[in-house]
């Protein structure tokens, strides 16, 4: 099968990217889209570390073909941090220790953008059950949960400044 031309939406800006046949987001957003906060993990769908956001919700990046995505709307970490910054979710991951070796965390925090975005005020449970799939080996849960109800604070405050 022959290459062809995928047309998508990046970070709130229209992109071209010529891709061959089951070429998976995660590569064309690593290799050849410079967007590397995307990880690759266990490269099976397995651990959550390749989460980005299609029209607003989470997918695995390594397991969705980029011919998938034609005409609709990726975000990537790098979509939600601000020119100078951090994303609230960032900075709640930040000062709450949610953040070792830092390789689950874009997709963490992608997931609970997602949760956060369509839920403004999650309980526990609905938070736990947001990050199932995602993958922690260094920093534990506790930290990570606690980090997205500090997020939901601070996103509350924003639009209650506003």
């Amino acid at each position: 099968m022959a290459s062809k031309i995928v047309s998508f939406t990046l970070n709130g800006r229209e992109t071209e990217v010529m891709v061959k046949p089951l070429t998976t987001l995660q590569t064309v957003l690593r290799e050849g889209l410079d967007q590397t906060a995307t990880k690759t993990g266990c490269k099976q769908g397995g651990c959550g570390s390749c989460t980005v956001l299609l029209n607003g919700e989470p997918v695995l990046s390594c397991l969705l073909p980029a011919e998938d995505v034609a005409g609709q709307n990726v975000t990537t970490l790098e979509g939600i941090t601000p020119v100078e910054g951090l994303h609230p979710l960032q900075a709640a991951f930040f000062d709450n220790f949610a953040v070792q070796c830092g390789y689950c965390s874009p997709g963490m925090i992608m997931v609970s953008k997602a949760l956060l975005d369509r839920n403004p005020n999650p309980s526990r449970e609905e938070i736990v059950h947001a990050l199932t799939g995602n993958l922690c080996r260094c920093t534990g849960y506790e930290p990570i949960i606690k980090a997205v109800e500090d997020a939901a604070e601070r996103l509350k405050g924003a639009h209650n400044g506003r």
